[in-house]
C-alpha cells in the first residue's frame, strides 16, 4: 500500500520500521518539529524523524494541519491509508478523509478504557491488570472511532517504560496484520459503557503523596518511571525514586521506619525504594544512597 506514516515518539518508530519490512511504500512521514533537548538545549529531531532520515523517506513537520495549503499537500500524496501512532495533533477532517481507506490509530489502550494522552501511565496509576493495543478507523473525535482489531497484554510489575515498548512492537504487528487484508477487520463500534479519558502527565503529579497507600504509592513510582520520574524530597532536594518494593511493616504516613528506608505510607504500611537517584547523579540502590546521603530512620518525608 501506499503509505503516509504519522507520529512522533520512541513508541510509533517500531510502526514506521515494520511497515517498511512489510514491503509498504511509505511515501512521507509526518512528526512533531525538531525541539530543544537534553542539557545543552541542541534543537533535536524526534524519534521518528531520526529513523525516517535513515530510512530515506520524506519527512513534513507541520505546526498544524488546519492551514489548507498543508491539507492540500498532504492530500496530494495520494495515499492509501494514513497511519497513525502518537502523533501529537489533532487530524482536522480534511485530513482524515483524505486517503482512499482513511486513517488508522495504533492506541496504546483496550478501548473504550483510556481515550485519550497518556493511556500506558493511566492504566498502571489504576491499578488494572491489563491493557493492550487497540488499532482503531480514526474520525473527529478523541479516539471515538471504531475498532479493527485488539490485543490485551498482562501489567503485572512493568513500568510504563517497559510497557510502552512492548506495546509498541504489539501494535506494529498488528497494524501490519491489518493492513494485509483490511476487509477480514470489519470496523466495530465502540461501546458507549466502559469510557475512560486518560489526560496528560501533570509533572505535580510526579511528586510521592505518602498519604496514599503502599500499593498506589508503588504505582505511581512505576507509572513514572522513566519519565517525569516519581520523587520525594529531603534536605531540599529532590530524589528520584525508579522502582520500590511493598514491605509489611506499619509505621505513619511518610516516616522513614528503619535504617533501610522502608517509608510509611497512608495505609500504615510501606514501601522500599530499591532504585533511586540524586539530582546530577547516576541511578543507585538505596544502599548506596545511604552510605553518603543519610536519611535517618524517624524523618518524616513530606
Amino acid at each position: 500500500m501506499r503509505i503516509i506514516f504519522m507520529g512522533t515518539p520512541d513508541f510509533a518508530v517500531p510502526s514506521l520500521d515494520a511497515l517498511v519490512a512489510a514491503g509498504h511504500d511509505v511515501v512521507a512521514v509526518y512528526c512533531q518539529p525538531p525541539r530543544r533537548a537534553g542539557r545543552g538545549k541542541q534543537v533535536t529531531p524526534t524519534p521518528v524523524h531520526q529513523r525516517a532520515d535513515a530510512l530515506g523517506i520524506m519527512v513534513r513537520h507541520p505546526l498544524t494541519l488546519r492551514d489548507e495549503t498543508e491539507q492540500q499537500d498532504f492530500a496530494a500524496l495520494e495515499a492509501d491509508v494514513a497511519v497513525v501512532a502518537a502523533y501529537g495533533l489533532i487530524l482536522p477532517p480534511a485530513i482524515l478523509a483524505a486517503p482512499r481507506l482513511g486513517c488508522c490509530n495504533v492506541h496504546g489502550s483496550l478501548l473504550p478504557r483510556w481515550r485519550g494522552a497518556a493511556p500506558v501511565q493511566r492504566a498502571i496509576l489504576a491499578g488494572d491488570e491489563a491493557t493492550g493495543i487497540t488499532i482503531m478507523q480514526m474520525e473527529k473525535g478523541l479516539d471515538t472511532g471504531p475498532m479493527l482489531l485488539k490485543r490485551t497484554t498482562p501489567i503485572n510489575g512493568k513500568t510504563a517504560g517497559n510497557l510502552t515498548d512492548e506495546l509498541a512492537a504489539m501494535g506494529a504487528a498488528m497494524m501490519v496484520e491489518v493492513l494485509a487484508d483490511p476487509a477480514a477487520y470489519p470496523p466495530e463500534v465502540q461501546p458507549e459503557h466502559g469510557v475512560t479519558y486518560a489526560a496528560k502527565i501533570d509533572k505535580a503529579e510526579s511528586r510521592i503523596d505518602w498519604s496514599q497507600a503502599s500499593a498506589q504509592v508503588e504505582r505511581q513510582i512505576r507509572a513514572f518511571n522513566p519519565a517525569p520520574g516519581a520523587w520525594f524530597e529531603f534536605q531540599g532536594e529532590r530524589i528520584r525514586v525508579h522502582a520500590a518494593e511493598l514491605v509489611a511493616q506499619p509505621g505513619p504516613a511518610g516516616m522513614v521506619l528503619d535504617a533501610s528506608l522502608a517509608i510509611g505510607c497512608g495505609d500504615h504500611l510501606a514501601i522500599r525504594p530499591t532504585a533511586v537517584q540524586r539530582a546530577g547523579r547516576g541511578v543507585m540502590t538505596s544502599d548506596e544512597l545511604l552510605r553518603g546521603f543519610a536519611i535517618p530512620a524517624g524523618t518524616v518525608l513530606t
